[in-house]
């Protein structure tokens, strides 16, 4: 089963704390454009379950991931899509895939449950700095946009220092941020 252990943190940045990381940091000047389409039931099962669920379009492929709690971060989920499947999905016509289903079935999600809710593009900046991942995001949804510093991280405590480290040398206050997802859906309530 195509799995792994996320372990990441994350920052709602300001612009300008966006330029800053972007000129201070050696991340390059252009990103890679993503798009993450969103799918709940009509009674937001997934997210009684602490889950999301997306299809990322990324550079003309396709990932279909289930996120969910983990003692240790979040546990994702993966399986590839071809464009007929994605396309299938986006329209409405769930086809299962294995990795996935398994885990949905496992709390009592059916597929068939399951719609579309819209979709988030982001252009992303990642460079490998010292033992992490840092990720810088300005996104787009429902005619709103959100800049973002993500870093992710093989243990908590290399993640925490790190990330507590690189806010304080850049004069950027910790924020509490909710995941792109709960930032779409919020969003839609406007």
């Amino acid at each position: 089963m195509t799995q792994e252990i996320e372990i990441e943190y994350k920052n709602l940045l300001t612009k300008a704390e966006f330029e800053r990381l972007l000129y201070s940091l050696p991340f390059p000047l252009s990103g890679i454009k993503q798009t993450n389409h969103y799918f709940e039931t009509k009674d937001f099962l997934l997210k009684e379950n602490g889950c999301a669920l997306r299809i990322r379009e990324k550079e003309g492929k396709y990932q279909l991931t289930l996120k969910e709690p983990h003692p240790e971060g979040l546990l994702e989920t993966h399986d590839w899509l071809t464009d007929q499947e994605a396309n299938s999905w986006l329209d409405g016509h769930i086809i299962p895939k294995e990795n996935t289903e398994k885990q949905l079935l496992e709390k009592g999600i059916a597929l068939k449950k399951l719609v579309y809710c819209g979709q988030l593009t982001t252009v992303r900046r990642e460079i490998q700095y010292l033992d992490v991942l840092l990720v810088l995001d300005n996104s787009t949804y429902h005619d709103q946009e959100d800049f973002e510093f993500e870093l992710e991280a093989k243990t908590r405590e290399t993640g925490l220092q790190m990330f507590q480290h690189i806010l304080s040398e850049h004069h950027i206050q910790n924020r509490e941020t909710p995941n792109k997802i709960e930032r779409f859906f919020y969003s839609m309530k406007d």
